[in-house]
C-alpha cells in the first residue's frame, strides 16, 4: 500500500528523494483518517522551511490538519492540480495527490525519518 522508496514522518507525511529534491505529501492513512479533502493549502515557492514545522493546512469535511515538512529546504513548486481538485490527495495520496516539492537544505534530516518497514509498525501499533 504505501511505497518503500519513500521515507516517512510520525505527523503521517510522505517524501520521495530524486536527488537534492524531495516531493512531499500525506499517507494513505493521514487521508484516510481526514476523510474527504475539499481544500489544501499550500506554501508560495522560494519559502524556507523547517523540519517538522507546519508549511500549509489540509480541510477536510471533518476536519483541518497541518502538514508539516518532513525536512529543512527551500519550496521549489506546489502542485497547483490541488486548488481545483483537492480529492487527488484522496485518490492517489503518494501519487498526484503530491503537495509540494522542497530543494532538501539538510539531507542528514531524512536519516531521522522512518523507512517503509517502520512506519507500517506505526500505523499497526495505532500511534497516531
Amino acid at each position: 500500500m504505501y511505497p518503500k522508496d519513500f521515507r516517512y514522518t510520525n505527523d503521517h507525511e510522505w517524501i520521495k528523494i530524486e536527488g537534492k529534491i524531495g516531493t512531499v505529501g500525506i499517507t494513505h492513512h493521514a487521508q484516510e483518517e481526514l476523510g474527504d479533502v475539499v481544500f489544501v493549502e499550500l506554501p508560495e515557492p522560494g519559502l524556507e522551511i523547517e523540519a517538522g514545522k507546519p508549511v500549509g493546512s489540509i480541510e477536510s469535511v471533518k476536519a483541518v490538519a497541518d502538514l508539516f515538512s518532513p525536512v529543512t529546504g527551500v519550496v521549489v513548486e506546489v502542485n497547483a492540480a490541488l486548488s481545483e481538485t483537492p480529492e487527488l490527495v484522496n485518490k492517489d495520496p503518494h501519487g498526484e495527490g503530491w503537495m509540494l516539492k522542497v530543494e532538501i537544505a539538510a539531507p542528514a534530516e531524512l536519516d531521522e525519518l522512518m523507512d517503509l518497514a517502520a512506519y507500517e509498525k506505526f500505523v499497526a501499533e495505532g500511534t497516531v
